[in-house]
């Protein structure tokens, strides 16, 4: 008798166990994406369409470009909406954002889409002059917003995109305050955090090698895409898909 309560504790704690290590080996079902300067969320689209067909659920960030501290309080505002472990996506500017907004607990894992990743003490705006694009200059208002003229928007910014759609997107395009490109984050979620990388191989906005010197020093999990503009979150949305289902499924231990 004391034999077979013996097996049964023993089969029970092994149940237990079992159960525990199949609840951590769930996927992070919740992903939240944040766009980057000169664009709205609505690029998301396709993967959002991907993300949501495959059962994840997705929100996304509208945040205004018109401040570091505003552009990361419009994410806040939605992760804290959140329910569970959360993927943060975060697409060229949105880089430095989830950087910052990734130190909260509910925060997985980071995904960074042809994005910045700056280390405290450095801006995206420095980092851009110690590795330089081959974009044109940005336009900058008189009250300090950037633009990206559109004649070059379709050339620089997404150039593998159709021509009809660029210049819808470069005559959409959101202004952005010249000064979220020069905010400085102490503690760079990344640190912390497991991450994945996507480079851009023909990436104009931001060099493709200042890309790979981010995903190398975050010990990212990195992927390269061939022929893809800076917009590789538009015209490689399977990819991108692929890449966040890849956090979700690792992200937790």
């Amino acid at each position: 008798m004391k034999l077979k309560k013996v097996v049964l504790a023993v089969s029970m704690l092994v149940a237990i166990a079992g159960g525990t290590a199949q609840a951590q080996a769930q996927p992070v079902k919740n992903i939240v994406l944040v766009h980057g300067a000169f664009v709205g969320g609505a690029g998301w689209r396709a993967v959002y369409d991907r993300l949501t067909h495959d059962g994840y659920n997705v929100t996304l960030v509208q945040e205004p470009l018109t401040s570091f501290a505003q552009d990361v309080a419009a994410t806040r505002r939605v992760l804290d909406r959140q329910n569970g472990p959360v993927i943060l996506v975060g697409h060229s500017y949105g880089g430095a954002i989830i950087s910052e907004v990734g130190n909260d607990n509910k925060v997985a894992g980071l995904v960074y889409i042809a994005a910045h990743v700056p280390e405290n003490g450095e801006t995206e705006a420095d980092n851009g002059k110690k590795i330089p694009n081959s974009a044109h200059p940005f336009v900058k208002s008189s009250d300090g917003y950037l633009s990206i003229a559109p004649e070059y928007y379709h050339a620089d910014f997404a150039a593998d995109l159709p021509a009809a759609q660029a210049d819808f997107e470069a005559h959409a395009q959101m202004p952005t305050n010249a000064a979220v490109f020069t905010a400085n984050i102490p503690h760079p979620a990344w640190k912390t955090r497991p991450s994945w990388y996507m480079v851009a191989k023909a990436d104009k906005i931001i060099s493709p090698d200042l890309e790979r010197l981010y995903a190398k020093r975050a010990h990212s999990h990195t992927v390269e895409i061939a022929g893809a503009s800076h917009s590789v979150y538009q015209s490689h949305p399977d990819e991108v898909a692929r890449l966040i289902e890849q956090a979700a499924q690792h992200a937790l231990p």
